[in-house]
């Protein structure tokens, strides 16, 4: 008799923690009421490692497919790594652009070694940048050709600028 109530006490804890384990808690910030009255799940927001731009050109495999953000002095609009075939980004709908090497402060230096690109429509937004302005832009590395980091930008933001002077 004590073997079977040990059974069947084993199996309502193992049923127990059966439905437990396949029971999904979901955080209440990721669930709305929608128009309807109805609940509608959110998509998860993605979560972005800030790095220094200088660990991320020390070690491009290790941030592979991974998504950063970075905060840097803007240098200039370029060309730089468009339409390069084993990393494509096409220059019809990217302009990439250069951060300066914030390990060097007496001189303007970019920090060329790092491909960052940026849609083109978005970039228009910024046209006035200037080399010095504060910058964060969040995005995912996407190859590490030639050894270097390739970065496809899905946010970005002016933090300061310089302020202008008649020769700017």
């Amino acid at each position: 008799m004590n073997k079977i109530k040990s059974l069947i006490l084993i199996l309502a804890v193992v049923t127990g923690l059966n439905v437990f384990a396949s029971t999904r808690v979901v955080p209440s910030s990721s669930v709305v009421l929608n128009s309807n009255g109805m609940t509608q799940r959110l998509a998860p927001q993605k979560t972005y490692t800030q790095v220094s731009p200088l660990d991320l050109v020390a070690r491009p495999n290790f941030y592979l497919n991974k998504t950063v953000k970075i905060r840097a002095k803007f240098d200039k609009f370029s060309t730089l790594g468009l339409d390069y075939k084993p990393a494509m980004k096409s220059s019809e709908k990217y302009i990439s652009f250069l951060i300066q090497r914030p390990d060097i402060t007496d001189h303007n230096i970019p920090l060329s070694e790092l491909k960052i690109f940026l849609d083109r429509t978005e970039a228009e937004k910024y046209i006035d940048l200037n080399s010095g302005d504060i910058v964060e832009f969040s995005g995912r590395v996407f190859s590490t050709a030639l050894g270097d980091p390739w970065l496809e930008v899905n946010t970005f933001t002016v933090i300061s600028s310089k302020p202008k002077t008649e020769n700017n």
